[in-house]
Formats: C-alpha cells, sequence, structure tokens
C-alpha cells in the first residue's frame, strides 16, 4: 500500500430489500465487490424503516415481499417525499406489473432473471441522474388568495381561510409540479398513503371542496384545472 495515498472515498450506500435469502446475499455480494456499501431487509416494513433512518443512495426493492409489499415501500416513500432512486426486482414481468410499479413511484424496473452486468448498469445509470425534485414555493398566490406553505396558512385578502392539512398537501403537489399534471393516483400516494385506503373518487371530492374555497367560480374554475383521464394541474 502506498503509505502517502489519502483513505478511500466511500462507495455510494444501497439498500436491498429482497425476502429470499439466496437473492439478497447474491445482490449483496455482486453489490459490494463493485464497490458499494449494502445495507440489506428481508421484508417490506423493516425496510422502510432502514431507508427512512438510513437515508441510502438507492434502493433495491422486491415487489413481493412479507409483512409490507413493495409497491407499498415505494408509495410510502415518496409520500414522505424520499427523493432515493428506486429500482424494483420482480419475477412479474407482465406490463401492466411494470406501469403499477413505475406509477407508485418507481425510477427503473428490472425483471427477474436479469444479468448482473444489466443490474450494475441500471444502478449506476439512477446514480448519474439523481437530482432532487425542484422544491415547493414557500406560497403561492391564486389571485387574492394567498397560501402559505410553511406557517400552514391561507387568506383571501384580508381575510383568513381554513384550508385542511390534506387541501394544504394536494396543493403543494400542485405547485411542486408547476404546470404539469398530476395524477390521481400520484395524489393518493402522496397525500393518503399507504395506509389508508381511498379510491380515485376521493380526489375528485377533495379537489371539488378546494375549488370551493378557492376558485371565484368553482364550477368554472381558474387556477386548478382538469387533465381528463389523468388528474390535475395548476395553471
Amino acid at each position: 500500500m502506498n503509505p502517502s495515498a489519502g483513505p478511500a472515498v466511500p462507495g455510494p450506500r444501497i439498500l436491498v430489500i429482497e425476502d429470499e435469502a439466496a437473492m439478497r446475499m447474491a445482490l449483496e455480494d455482486v453489490l459490494a465487490a463493485d464497490g458499494f456499501r449494502v445495507l440489506t431487509a428481508s421484508d417490506g416494513e423493516v425496510g422502510l424503516e432502514i431507508a427512512v433512518s438510513e437515508r441510502p443512495d438507492l434502493v433495491l426493492l422486491d415487489v413481493m415481499l412479507p409483512k409490507l409489499d413493495g409497491l407499498a415501500v415505494c408509495a410510502e416513500l415518496r409520500r414522505r417525499h424520499a427523493v432515493v432512486p428506486i429500482l424494483m426486482l420482480t419475477a412479474r414481468g407482465q406490463v401492466s406489473d411494470r406501469v403499477a410499479g413505475l406509477d407508485t413511484g418507481a425510477d427503473d424496473y428490472l425483471v427477474k432473471p436479469f444479468s448482473t452486468d444489466e443490474l450494475l448498469a441500471r444502478v449506476r445509470a439512477l446514480l448519474r441522474r439523481r437530482t432532487a425534485p425542484p422544491a415547493a414555493p414557500a406560497s403561492l398566490a391564486l389571485g387574492d388568495v394567498v397560501i402559505d406553505f410553511e406557517a400552514q396558512t391561507a387568506r383571501r385578502g384580508s381575510e383568513p381561510l381554513h384550508l385542511t392539512a390534506r387541501e394544504f398537501a394536494m396543493l403543494r403537489l400542485l405547485a411542486e409540479s408547476r404546470g404539469k399534471p398530476v395524477t390521481r393516483e400520484r395524489f393518493l400516494d402522496v397525500v393518503w398513503g399507504y395506509a389508508a385506503f381511498p379510491t380515485t373518487r376521493t380526489v375528485d371530492t377533495h379537489m371539488a371542496t378546494l375549488r370551493a374555497k378557492i376558485e371565484p367560480e368553482p364550477d368554472n374554475p381558474r387556477w386548478i384545472k382538469t387533465v381528463h383521464g389523468v388528474g390535475y394541474r395548476l395553471a
């Protein structure tokens, strides 16, 4: 060893959430051999706890897990605004399964069996393009209605306007999206979370109530536009 050389730079930390012991150990070996530091969990509940507390640089997440499945883990991480890249691993290769994973918030999807080279290539690609999402603005003005996200207050002119915590969260999500459509499923993931069992109709009902509070003409909304077949966007 060269005594003048500095300490090695530690590699990114990857959390592997996989219930099958042989697969979990194989993934750990492959990733460690490529210079990554590896954390592991064998069920969804423990995996979620580690992901929240340890904040790894990337999560390899199996879909079929005990206690809490991979889709629920992914949805809860996104609800908590976790920006960690998530690569889902599954033996289920149907298009509908891949779409479900990506819609829940996964960044990529790899179907078992897969090659070591493909796995490492996708991991490196996700780490390269990892960026923080745009932060929500501290406040939002919609005509004479002003919403302060930091103080969780709203007013119309000089009069206070009562919004529920979910209504603030829905407005924040719209503001973060900066005019791009937000799907009803995304609202459910972020605002309600995996522990609740709402339907997309729940989003429409809450949106109607929110529009009644902030729109001059709720039946002809100026600010919160419906994107038919998708969800809503902020004009």
